[in-house]
Order: C-alpha cells, then structure tokens, then sequence
C-alpha cells in the first residue's frame, strides 16, 4: 500500500509539472535553447523532492487520526525548511551542518547544475527512512511499545546511512558552461596535487567577498582537489565587529608546508598562487573565449495564450471529466430487471 502511495505521489508530481514542462516546450518550439543535461538534471532533484515529501506525507499520515493533521504535520516540515534557509543557512559549524537538513536545501544543488552521487543517495535513503516509519505506524493493534523501538532502530538505521553518505564526494558537473568547475586542464592539474591544500578565510560569512570566493573559488577547489579543508575565521564574528581588523579580508593558502596570502575572490589570481606553491607549471590556457550563451529574444505571444486560454481550459475540462462519476452497476442491474419484469 504505501508503495501504491508513492506512485500516486509521483502521478501528482508529473501532473502539477505540466505548466514547467509546457514552458520548456514552448521555449523550444520558439527556437530557445536548453542543455539537455542541466535540464534533466534539474527535474531529476525535483522529482526527488516530491517524493521526499510524499514519503513525509506517508509518515504523517500514519502517526494522525486525520487528514489535516497530517497535512499539518508535512507543511510544518516544508515551513521548518525555510526558516532554516532564512536563519541559519551560510553560517559555519554546527549551523552549517542543520541548514543542510533543509528540504529546499535538496533542490539548491540541482538548481545550481551539480549531480551530487551523496545526495542522490541521502535523498534514497531519507525517503526509504520515512517510508519504513510509515509501515511500522500504519498497521493497527500493534502496542505502541513496540512502534517505538523499531522506530528508533529505523531512525539509528537511517542515521547511520546518511553519516555514510557525507563520505561521497563524487559529483558531476552538467552545465553547459562549466560554471562550478575550472577550465578542464586547470582540473586535470588540480587533481594530481597530492599533498592537502588548507583555507584559511579571514571573512564574516555574510560578507559578499565570502559568497563571491565559496562561489568561484572555494567550492571549485573542494570537487576539483584530493585534500583540502577549508576554516573560517570570522565565523562567530559579525561585518562590522571586523571593521578595525587590518588581516580582515585575507585568505591564506597552505600547500604542504608553503603558504601564500591573498584578497583575491577571483580564481585568475587564486590559481597561478597555487600552482607556485606546489611547485608546477600553470597549464597552458585553453582556446576560446569565455561561454557566449545563446541570446535570443522570443515573442510572448504563444506562451501568453497558453498559459492564459490553453492551460486553464485543460484543468476545467479535467476538472468536469473527474467530476463525472460512473452510474452504479446496481442502479443499471435494477433498472434492467425490472424491465424484464414488466
């Protein structure tokens, strides 16, 4: 039953896609251009996440007496979520590791073009977690003693899987441009730098540079090198407690037993810096500019009497299709009978 459950919940899922889906049909038949990769990537964590909250859903549902307060339950979850996006999300530390329990956490890594193997995996697992607590608080006259000791070997179980899969580093980088990578020489260089490269930001982790540096630097290193670590100095510390610190805004990079100091968020500067302190030679820079995109300016028309006139009119005709009920078999077998009689 509760796999019967998670397909409806990915009927529903693919139903409430349609308007997505129509866009990108629609972009395409007006000559717009979408990488196939990042695209199936992207609905690929989408689909993750309906189910993830399906089997939320399940578990909810098995744990109340009613309907709405198991809608209540799950919404409390999703609501959770963003207030961790808004209050802890960016922060070091522990915080760093609770914002990633996060449901909307999943979809950021999708979003941003990354096929993460551990959070695929996490995300598996998560849902095979809430799945296996909906069994066991589903069936009736069990005791509640028992209830709650395989639901804490299942949560210890599950526990246990998700500590495992912070272990995956492996990732794949789907997006067109490259824009969560180096250039592709940089990162067969970057690769076979042995020792560990250790980070030390001298930044206030709601400074803008601190964004600009984990995006373009930062979080590059962490996919394209064997070892690095990566600690923040500033991270108990506010902007503006910073203001009279003359090392604020410094990195320091720690290559084996060389370090080098620098300002830079850009990895033009960062890179030739590292390369000096391991001692190589920079690679040669690649062919080519930097990624032109696909500029195209398309009209609304379409897309403004679909989403306007087709779209609506397709629910509402759903809508009265789902509205037709089947006349009874009971109510034609007695009709038929009695004509017969007559």
């Amino acid at each position: 039953m509760i796999a019967a459950k998670l397909a409806a919940v990915l009927a529903a899922w693919v139903l409430s896609s349609i308007p997505s889906l129509s866009a990108i049909v629609i972009w395409g038949m007006q000559g717009g251009h979408l990488s196939a990769p990042e695209t199936l990537n992207l609905l690929f964590g989408h689909l993750l996440y309906g189910l993830l909250v399906g089997a939320i859903a399940l578990f909810a549902a098995s744990v109340s007496e009613s309907a709405a307060t198991a809608a209540i339950i799950t919404l409390a979850f999703t609501i959770g979520s963003w207030v961790l996006d808004f209050t802890v999300a960016g922060q070091p530390g522990l915080l760093a590791w609770i914002a990633r329990l996060s449901l909307t956490q999943v979809l950021r890594t999708f979003e941003q073009g990354l096929l993460s193997a551990g959070l695929v995996v996490g995300i598996g697992a998560a849902m095979f977690g809430f799945a296996a607590l909906a069994k066991v608080w589903l069936p009736p006259g069990v005791q509640l003693r028992d209830k709650v000791i395989r639901s804490i070997a299942w949560v210890l179980v599950v526990a246990l899987a998700l500590g495992l899969t912070t272990q995956i580093k492996l990732s794949f980088d789907v997006t067109e441009d490259r824009r969560n990578s180096f250039p592709a020489a940089d990162q067969h260089l970057l690769a076979s730098l042995a020792q560990p490269l250790v980070v030390t930001v001298n930044l206030a982790p709601e400074d803008p540079r601190y964004a600009d540096l984990q995006r373009n630097v930062l979080a590059k290193l962490e996919r394209a090198l064997p070892k690095v670590s990566i600690r923040l100095v500033s991270g108990r510390q506010s902007l503006a407690s910073n203001a009279g610190d003359d090392r604020y805004g410094e990195v320091e990079y720690t290559y084996g037993t060389r370090s080098d100091v620098s300002r830079s968020t850009s990895p033009r500067e960062i890179l030739p810096m590292l390369y000096g302190l391991a001692g190589v030679s920079p690679p040669a820079p690649a062919a080519g500019g930097d990624y032109p995109g696909y500029p195209l300016v398309a009209g609304r028309q379409v897309a403004l009497l679909w989403f306007f006139v087709g779209l609506p009119l397709c629910i509402a005709l759903a809508w009265w299709w789902s509205r037709r009920l089947p006349e009874p078999i009971a109510a034609r077998s007695r009709r038929r009978f009695t004509h017969e009689d007559d």
